[in-house]
């Protein structure tokens, strides 16, 4: 039988659960697709993410377009 403390803390959060089933289906997303996808601001996108990222979960990389971060 399934043990409800079993459970990973990692993914308690909409957000997370969110953020993870897209990049299950996607290789990679850029922030602004994300965020608009999961309907989302860009400080919990942001607080989300580097969540994740901490926990080994995701990689998150910063890249320039054109001049715009």
């Amino acid at each position: 039988m399934f043990n409800i403390n079993q459970l990973n803390k990692e993914f308690e959060s909409r957000v997370r659960l969110g953020i993870m089933s897209v990049l299950i289906v996607n290789d990679w997303v850029d922030f602004s697709e994300m965020k608009n996808l999961l309907n989302i601001t860009d400080g919990n996108l942001a607080s989300h993410s580097t969540a994740l990222e901490k926990s080994g979960y995701i990689e998150v990389k910063k890249e320039f377009v054109g001049k715009k971060p």
